[in-house]
């Protein structure tokens, strides 16, 4: 089951999908059993918006949950710019990760997105352990991105063409785990 929900690309966006176009979020089947339609099983709250705004954040943010009538287990879908099982939206990271394949510093990249080191360096290494299947994914979908041969050529040329949140996406409706 695809657990991100593409082209949903920001919390206000996200809000009015929920109010107008809820059936968006609804799996085809349920990824436990793969019985048809799950039913909707009400939402919970998820702290997404990280960023202190003047009109403070919109936290929590409603994500909509599903139940299977067979299995009877829940499952939910995220918007497309909400990681799934992270605390920061997939553009903090994103930001992170150019600064760091920039040839910047951990600590230059963490400052620079107002996070920890540790989990600018964790970014880091985890792009750095899924490069292979992500890239597998990845260059089969565009092909032209077969030309970058090193880590740091080919995830340049890939956030430089699209978000990491799309990329994260396609990665998603291929089956492969993303985080």
């Amino acid at each position: 089951m695809c657990r991100i929900v593409p082209d949903i690309l920001s919390l206000p966006q996200h809000l009015e999908t929920l109010e107008q176009q809820p059936v968006i979020y609804r799996p085809l089947a349920c990824p436990h059993c793969g019985l048809a339609k799950p039913w909707g099983h009400g939402c919970y709250q998820r702290k997404a918006d990280r960023r202190p705004g003047p009109d403070g954040s919109l936290n929590p943010i409603p994500i909509p949950r599903y139940r299977c009538p067979g299995c009877r287990q829940t499952c939910s879908r995220l918007p497309e710019w909400v990681a799934p099982r992270r605390w920061y939206a997939w553009a903090i990271q994103q930001l992170v990760l150019l600064w760091l394949l920039g040839g910047g510093s951990l600590h230059q990249a963490a400052a620079q997105a107002g996070v920890d080191r540790r989990t600018a360096r964790r970014w880091w290494l985890w792009l750095q352990t899924q490069t292979t299947a992500f890239g597998f994914w990845l260059r089969a979908r565009v092909p032209d991105w077969g030309r970058a041969v090193t880590l740091i050529d080919f995830w340049r040329v890939v956030l430089v063409a699209i978000p990491l949140s799309r990329a994260m996406a396609w990665l998603d409706q291929a089956g492969v785990a993303v985080p």
